[in-house]
């Protein structure tokens, strides 16, 4: 739900201390809004019982449990994530047939094609070099076994994801441009990219179709998301209290006016991608 450096020292960094953090803090919540997509996610990339599945990205470990869950005690869902906050807490719910690795997708050693399947639930858009990071991942499947992630699309297609950073604009200093291609929540925005990413890393049958998951939330809680996870919380942190309590302020009554009896309606606007390796 945040975008994070692209150079693969200051990922880790980020991942390991403030944006690690911020997700700990905040698991229950990130997993309750996201299950319409872990659902979506597992029924597609689902092998079969006793399959091995690898969860790339896997964060906290609600998708590769769900996944485990699915395999049985004689299958194997993997979840890799270079968040070691998170990797600690994923490691603690461990089930039957789930496991957990410290490490960076992009480049971890897979131990030979083994898996019959890869999934990710928002956990590939952030690699430094996008067409090395999904070689890799291919290395790591049996031929012919399927990829299946959700990623972002637009900006526009996901409004309560800008709408908070427009409310607070006026207190804070100017934002640097953003670059679209840089990796980020929005680097696959545009499937021709993510088509052509896959298709130069070696991957076949690629199929990217929309996924509108409704994710209604409560308003205070997406108050305090937009404020500890998004591209507001690195500003926040350099901010006075004064500044802080108006961005608070700012971005409350913005996101009141989307409510519906202290709910938004939130549509999560996403591709789902698949191809074959």
């Amino acid at each position: 739900m945040t975008d994070v450096p692209s150079a693969p020292t200051d990922q880790a960094a980020y991942w390991n201390k403030t944006g690690g953090q911020a997700w700990v803090d905040l698991q229950d919540m990130m997993d309750d809004l996201n299950r319409p997509i872990e659902e979506a996610l597992v029924d597609r990339a689902f092998p079969g019982v006793g399959k091995q599945v690898l969860d790339i990205g896997c964060g906290a470990g609600a998708t590769t449990l769900a996944m485990a869950r699915r395999l049985g005690a004689e299958g194997l869902s993997l979840g890799v994530d270079i968040s070691a906050p998170l990797i600690e807490i994923a490691s603690g719910q461990a089930a039957p047939g789930a496991r957990f690795v410290q490490a960076d997708a992009q480049t971890y050693d897979f131990d030979g094609a083994r898996f019959d399947a890869a999934m990710s639930r928002f956990g590939v858009m952030f690699f430094s070099d996008f067409d090395a990071a999904f070689a890799n991942i291919r290395s790591g499947l049996k031929p012919g076994a399927e990829l299946v992630f959700a990623c972002w699309r637009s900006a526009a297609d996901n409004p309560m994801a800008i709408i908070p950073g427009r409310a607070a604009a006026p207190y804070l200093p100017p934002s640097p441009p953003t670059d679209p291609l840089a990796p980020g929540r929005f680097a696959f925005a545009d499937p021709e990219r993510v088509r052509g990413i896959l298709s130069r890393s070696g991957w076949n049958d690629i199929d990217i179709t929309r996924l509108d998951a409704p994710t209604p939330i409560a308003l205070a809680d997406l108050v305090t998301l937009s404020l500890r996870m998004g591209p507001l919380a690195a500003a926040l942190r350099e901010a006075d209290e004064t500044t802080r309590g108006k961005v608070r302020d700012a971005v409350t009554t913005a996101l009141e006016a989307e409510a519906v009896d202290g709910v938004v309606p939130m549509v999560a606007g996403c591709w789902l991608v698949t191809a074959r390796a």
